[in-house]
C-alpha cells in the first residue's frame, strides 16, 4: 500500500513539472534565428497515472491453501482424538487387568479360606469321632467294670441265699428257680417275684423264704448309687443249688 502511494505521488509531481515547463516557455521570449520560423507550442497532454494496486493472491489459491490448512487441522484433530481414544482404551485395559487381577486374588483368597475351613471342619469331625470312640471305649470299659462288680455282688447274694436256704423234701437234682428281688440301697428286700418256676411249689417257696432270711444285703450299702440303680434296684437271681441229689 505504501509503495502504491509513493508511485502515485511521483506521477503527479512529474505531471505538474511538465505543465510548469510549458507555461515557462510561453512567458520567456525564446531567441529565434529567423522571424519566419514560427515555433508552435507543443501541447503535452498530462494524464493522471493511476498505479495498479498490488495484486492480491488469487482467491482460488487462497481458498485452496485455507482448505489445505483446514484439512491439516482436521487431520491433526482426528489424530489427536484417535490418540486420546487409544490412550483411554489403554487406561481402560490397564484398569480392567488390574480389576481382573484383584478379582483373581480375591477368588484365590476365598478358595484358600474355604479350604482352610474345610480342613478345620474335617479335623473337628475326626477329633469328634475320635473323642466319641474314646468315650464309647471308656464307657464300655466302665460298663464292663460295673458289670463285673455287679456280678460279684450277685454271687454274694446267691451265696447268702444258699446259706439261708432250707431244702424241702421234694427238692431234686436239676431244679432251679429264677427270682426277681426288689431292693433298696440299704440292702433290704421289699419284694420277691418268681419269674421262672422250678415246677415244684415247695422248692419255689423255699427260695423265697431263703431270700427274705438272707436279707438285708449290707454289702450293697458300699455300692455306687449309679450301679445300684442300674443293676440292683431290681435284680434277677437264678437259684440252682449244686448239692442236690436224685
Amino acid at each position: 500500500m505504501i509503495g502504491w502511494r509513493s508511485g502515485y505521488i511521483t506521477a503527479v509531481i512529474c505531471s505538474i513539472g511538465l505543465h510548469l515547463l510549458v507555461v515557462a516557455a510561453f512567458l520567456i521570449d525564446w531567441p529565434s534565428e529567423s522571424k519566419d520560423i514560427v515555433v508552435q507550442p507543443k501541447f503535452i497532454q498530462a494524464e493522471l497515472i493511476q498505479l495498479k494496486p498490488k495484486e492480491k493472491p488469487k482467491k482460488k489459491a487462497s481458498n485452496s491453501k485455507a482448505k489445505e490448512l483446514a484439512a491439516k487441522r482436521r487431520e491433526a484433530d482426528r489424530q489427536k482424538a484417535a490418540q486420546k481414544r487409544l490412550e483411554q482404551q489403554r487406561i481402560s485395559e490397564r484398569e480392567a487387568k488390574r480389576l481382573e487381577k484383584l478379582r483373581q486374588q480375591e477368588a484365590i483368597r476365598q478358595k484358600r479360606e474355604q479350604r482352610q475351613r474345610e480342613l478345620e471342619q474335617e479335623r473337628a469331625r475326626k477329633q469328634a469321632a475320635l473323642d466319641e470312640k474314646l468315650r464309647q471305649e471308656q464307657a464300655a470299659e466302665i460298663a464292663e467294670q460295673e458289670k463285673q462288680s455287679a456280678s460279684s455282688y450277685i454271687q454274694i447274694i446267691q451265696g447268702r441265699l444258699s446259706q439261708s436256704w432250707s431244702r424241702p423234701p421234694s427238692a431234686r437234682l436239676g431244679m432251679q428257680t429264677l427270682i426277681e428281688l426288689k431292693l433298696v440301697p440299704t440292702g433290704r428286700i421289699v419284694g420277691v417275684k418268681i419269674l421262672q418256676s422250678s415246677g415244684d411249689v415247695a422248692f419255689d417257696r423255699s427260695v423265697e423264704q431263703a431270700a427274705f432270711k438272707a436279707a438285708p444285703f449290707s454289702e450293697l450299702q458300699s455300692m455306687e448309687p449309679r450301679i445300684f440303680e442300674q443293676y440292683f434296684r431290681s435284680v434277677k437271681v437264678l437259684f440252682n443249688p449244686e448239692d442236690l441229689r436224685l
